[in-house]
């Protein structure tokens, strides 16, 4: 019996939580404060910074970090880590490279021949992560070691030179480049396309976590992958298709700058993994999966882009940027782990 007068305790489920309170809990928000710092900070320092072909400018680095953060960010909230994802970028575009002008084919075959690839290396490391039970950190690790090596190795045997070039000589070429390389004019200022690419990505990524079923069951495996399991989530097959989807990415991304570049060097992506994961975790991606946002993954792109040219428009020195890179992963996931007490303190 209740005493009288006594309230009953609400049950959580029913409980009401503000507004403010719901806004906090948003894991792209402090990526989205940051990028606001970011921005009026650098456009304080610089007026080019601000304007239409300095924003062309910044939005140009972020939109390639961009494309991958999003496909970083999901294996990250499923609970797993890809550090051959720089590398493979290098391996898809020289791919494409040499087999369009060393072995004659159209540049659209050799672009559909490294999507093949990049997609067999993908399937690889899911297949092994799931099978041998090794954790995604060492199997990646090995895969970033072996294509560090056959990019070098390879392109030397073929070229007798560190890089591949005259891709603009090709079959294909003028239709790849309208598709991965062309501008569009806007106010005077000349916008890459991989911006819009970007923004699409990242829509349909947003839309793909939130609202599918794959999307509950990315946020299921990085929570708990046993108990996912035992309540018929397919673990396996998600792991691996999100491993897919990272190399997917990199594809188009390498695709992307070897069209535009119109050669690509052996060396190419090797360091960006990093960049990629940092810029997850600014969004709000926790490192032990489960939790994350594929929008803020993208902010942190931004902010990525806003400060690698704001620091050469206030005239600093490039070196800077190391600092900045290092300083605002540690900042996130300190944020990160704010937040996500906060939201445990809530459900109480």
């Amino acid at each position: 019996m209740t005493a009288v007068g006594a309230e009953a305790p609400i049950d959580e489920r029913i409980a009401r939580i503000g507004a403010l309170r719901r806004l906090l809990l948003k894991p792209e928000l402090g990526s989205l404060l940051g990028a606001l710092v970011v921005f009026v900070f650098f456009a304080a320092l610089s007026d080019v910074f601000r304007s239409g072909n300095g924003i062309a400018n910044w939005l140009d680095p972020a939109s390639t970090i961009g494309i991958m953060a999003v496909a970083v960010a999901l294996l990250m909230i499923g609970g797993e880590f890809d550090l051959s994802a720089g590398v493979m970028v290098g391996t898809s575009g020289l791919t494409t490279a040499m087999l369009s002008t060393y072995y004659g084919w159209n540049l659209w075959a050799a672009i559909v021949a490294s999507l093949v690839l990049a997609l067999a290396i993908g399937f690889a490391n899911g297949y092994l992560v799931v099978r041998t039970g090794l954790p995604s950190f060492i199997i990646t690790l090995g895969t970033y070691l072996m294509l560090q090596g056959l990019n070098l190795g390879v392109t030397k045997l073929v070229t007798d030179t560190v890089q591949v070039g005259a891709i603009e000589q090709t079959t294909g070429y003028d239709l790849a480049k309208t598709v991965f390389a062309s501008t569009i004019t806007v106010g005077g200022a000349s916008f890459q396309i991989a911006i819009l690419w970007w923004l699409l990505i990242t829509v349909v990524g947003s839309w793909v976590l939130l609202r599918t079923r794959f999307g509950n069951w990315t946020f299921a495996i990085g929570g708990d992958t046993p108990a996912a399991r035992n309540v018929g989530v397919p673990a396996r097959r998600t792991t691996i298709t999100l491993f897919m989807t990272v190399s997917a990415a990199a594809w188009f991304v390498g695709t992307t700058q070897a069209v535009r570049l119109t050669s690509v060097q052996a060396n190419t992506g090797i360091g960006l993994e990093l960049t990629y994961i940092v810029a997850a975790v600014i969004g709000g991606c926790l490192l032990t999966g489960g939790y994350g946002s594929v929008i803020g993954a993208s902010l942190g792109a931004l902010i990525f882009g806003m400060t690698s040219q704001g620091i050469v428009y206030a005239g600093w020195d490039a070196d800077w940027f190391r600092f900045f890179l290092g300083a605002m992963l540690l900042l996130a996931v300190l944020a990160n782990q704010f937040v996500r007490r906060y939201a445990e303190q809530t459900r109480r």
